[in-house]
């Protein structure tokens, strides 16, 4: 419910109102402007519903929320969030936010290498998997801690931000200890129990589609999240199933825009997954930039061939400067820097 207050309404009107709302089990949004002060009552409809807010003192008009996603949507928040994803690293604005790095980490040094050059072309964060979530149990699961420590020596050295997949409610105090972003991956997008506990947690969430959700399904997964308290959250279309076999998944470029429209949040594309080789690397990531993305999040690796995981869909990391440059002009021509 959207609570608008008259103009000149005071403390004690507005403090009517949100208390009624928390006394109802509901939480608060609240919106002060200069003249006017506009509430959000948001939780269960029908406790909403038994609150006479039209009754109340300084009540000019009282709204019902449309969508089911609350939080995530632009009824109570018309505005494209920003926020900082490290110390100055905002996503959301202007500058879309480049993500980069190995499938998964690996030792002998190569998360260090794949840093130092990662920076050098001017990308922002860090990407690997401490903790991976493979469809075969005898395949590579991650390094786990030791792999977290590994970002965290990176990061150290080169002050890029660092964004891992966290799989289970159980880790999440851990890996908060070491990274600075939250992935929550496609196979987790409706594990509830994981996206309350993340929902907990003081980091921006990365939530990666589900491979065969809809639109309405991944915002409310946002909107889990959101409702634990936790407002710094990323959308991230990475190509869902299809019957066709040519790419791994179908890169669903419309769906940065159904995102962006249908909510506030910030919207990741993440090309590796959406196309499954690396020759679809690049133009799944222009059509990114052109259709409005906020960021990208791309597999590289000094020696694709021998990575631990997903070495077909990772691209050669000198190959990060020549692609960072082809996406430029394209940002450049919808208003955004990369």
């Amino acid at each position: 419910m959207i609570i608008v207050m008259k103009r000149g309404a005071d403390d004690a009107q507005i403090g009517t109102v949100t208390k009624a709302i928390e006394d109802a089990g509901l939480k608060v949004h609240l919106s002060k402007g200069e003249t006017q002060t506009v509430i959000g009552a948001v939780g269960n409809e029908a406790a909403v519903r038994s609150i006479p807010f039209e009754a109340m003192n300084g009540v000019e008009t009282v709204t019902p929320i449309q969508k089911p996603y609350q939080l995530a949507g632009k009824e109570l928040h018309p505005e494209p969030s920003v926020f900082d994803l490290a110390p100055g690293i905002p996503i959301g604005g202007k500058h879309i936010v480049t993500m980069s790095g190995p499938c998964s980490v690996e030792p002998g040094g190569i998360m260090m290498e794949v840093a130092k050059a990662l920076k050098q072309c001017g990308v922002q964060v860090l990407r690997g998997g401490a903790f991976k979530p493979r469809t075969s149990p005898y395949d590579f699961q991650g390094m786990g801690e030791d792999g977290l420590k590994l970002m965290a020596e990176a990061r150290d050295e080169t002050g890029l931000a660092l964004v891992t997949e966290v799989m289970d409610p159980r880790d999440v105090e851990l890996v908060c200890r070491y990274v600075d972003i939250m992935q929550i991956g496609a196979r987790n997008m409706q594990n509830f129990t994981l996206l309350k506990e993340v929902g907990l947690a003081d980091k921006p969430v990365l939530l990666k589609r589900g491979l065969s959700s809809t639109y309405k399904e991944w915002f409310m997964a946002a909107e889990y999240v959101m409702s634990q308290g936790n407002r710094r959250v990323m959308l991230c279309e990475r190509g869902i199933r299809s019957y066709d076999q040519t790419t791994r998944n179908l890169f669903d470029a419309v769906a940065v825009s159904v995102a962006k429209d249908q909510t506030h949040l910030p919207v990741v594309v993440d090309p590796s997954h959406a196309g499954g080789a690396r020759k679809w690397v690049e133009p799944i990531s222009k059509a990114a930039v052109a259709i409005g993305c906020d960021g990208l999040i791309i597999e590289s690796h000094p020696e694709p061939a021998k990575a631990l995981s997903d070495g077909a869909q990772t691209i050669a990391l000198d190959q990060v400067p020549g692609l960072l440059k082809i996406l430029r002009p394209i940002a450049e021509a919808v208003g955004r820097t990369i």
